[in-house]
């Protein structure tokens, strides 16, 4: 019986169960099994060299996205480039090590091709690993130049532009507070709840006029969340979080079982995960 799992810790939160599992079933994969699994880096390592041939995949989240990199062979391209592995895909040669968060967010940016991938300008609120990802995703989209803004500059440009000098793109970083005066058509929010208070207080204080910008803000809990209230206020359109999981999960489920689902299938699974 083929099995895959999601790991992570916390794990309790997360909604790939139902989305895996909803496309399992559309796309009639019935004897697919996917579940949740409390794994951390000290049981890592462990836990993999004990799946059997049935575990066919394994979605990553937070912390194992770096140490996914002791156990991959081969990398993906855009993995090594994010420096984050999110999933580990079975072959006959080892776990192949891929990262499909970048194509979530350009699903998420772009679903149905609805941007045209031309001349962009990206605007980054946040600068961690899933920042790194956003980036990939904003120069796969045509943005030339990104201009992330976080609250420790100096920590984004370390994390930032060595991966920005490779791509080709200009790097602009500022602090936080300045997002609102940034002019973009494309935004990605990887600011955490917590974080997303200032960005959202200093947008709420101002009178910036957003129209024109599309901002994938990565948080779904709670949705809208108050960042995403005050930018469509302002003229934005705003994408969830869960948007970018679903896309990001179809691709998951394609390199897994080798079938692609409809996106919004798992989206409406999340949705309905979140409200259930």
């Amino acid at each position: 019986m083929p099995q895959a799992y999601v790991l992570g810790s916390p794990i309790g939160h997360s909604l790939s169960p139902a989305m895996h599992g909803a496309a399992y079933v559309a796309l009639g994969l019935t004897d697919w099994s996917y579940a949740a699994h409390t794994v951390d880096e000290s049981s890592f390592a462990q836990f993999v060299a004990g799946c059997g041939p049935e575990v066919r995949g394994l979605s990553l989240t937070m912390p194992l996205k770096e140490i996914a990199f002791t156990v991959a062979e081969p990398v993906s391209h855009r993995a090594e480039l994010a420096g984050a592995i999110n999933t580990l895909v079975r072959t006959e040669s080892g776990w192949l090590g891929d990262n499909t968060d970048i194509l979530g967010v350009i699903g998420a940016l772009a679903p149905e091709g609805r941007v045209a991938r031309g001349r962009h300008s990206g605007l980054l609120l946040g600068a961690g690993a899933t920042g790194r990802s956003a980036v990939i995703a904003l120069r796969e989209l045509g943005c030339r130049t990104v201009t992330a803004c976080a609250r420790n500059p100096g920590k984004a440009l370390d994390s930032l532009g060595p991966l920005t000098e490779k791509l080709d793109v200009e790097l602009t970083v500022r602090e936080l507070e300045a997002w609102p005066t940034v002019k973009s058509d494309l935004a990605v929010s990887t600011l955490p709840p917590s974080g997303a208070r200032a960005a959202t207080d200093v947008l709420e204080a101002g009178e910036a006029d957003l129209s024109g910008i599309r901002l994938l803000d990565v948080v779904y809990a709670d949705w809208p969340t108050p960042l995403a209230r005050a930018a469509m206020a302002r003229g934005a359109s705003v994408v969830s979080g869960l948007d970018m999981l679903a896309h990001q999960a179809v691709e998951q489920v394609e390199l897994m079982t080798g079938l692609r689902p409809d996106w919004k299938v798992l989206l409406e699974a999340g949705q309905a995960a979140c409200t259930g």
